[in-house]
């Protein structure tokens, strides 16, 4: 495959996001329920706006995005959090209410969980002695 950039990072991290909120919830073994369905006749649908669901993730669609989220495992686990939040599409202030940090260093964590994952997936060591500034940028490149 082509050398990895950050946004096909984030894309690939919030499809993974989107599987896993469309996968079926577990319930405990045994779980039932006793009232019967019920089925709507077309008068009670008059007038309604069509419900519309997204067609369940394939084979491929869950496989990769288990892969991505193996990729968080190459981070520190609150930049991982952070990420992941991201990916779920969290808007930031809550992020930054529930980490405790501001909003710029919140961003700059982002960015350099993104280039840590890009540098991790294009084969190369992330540099232990580099600034996160040197580090996104060369991610970028």
């Amino acid at each position: 495959m082509a050398d990895w950039t950050p946004t096909m990072v984030e894309d690939r991290l919030e499809s993974a996001a989107d599987v896993f909120r469309s996968l079926p919830e577990v319930k405990p073994q045994g779980y039932f329920n006793a009232w019967p369905e019920y089925f709507h006749s077309f008068a009670d649908k008059v007038g309604q706006e069509p419900q519309m669901r997204r067609p369940k993730p394939g084979p491929r669609d869950i496989t990769q995005a288990e892969d991505a989220l193996l990729w968080l495992r190459w981070l520190d686990p609150a930049d991982a959090r952070l990420l992941w939040l991201r990916a779920n599409r969290k808007p930031w202030k809550p992020i930054c209410w529930e980490l405790g940090i501001s909003r710029a260093t919140a961003n700059r964590r982002w960015q350099y969980g993104i280039a840590v994952i890009v540098w991790q997936l294009n084969g190369r060591r992330v540099p232990q002695k580099r600034s996160m500034e040197f580090v996104v940028a060369q991610a970028a490149h």
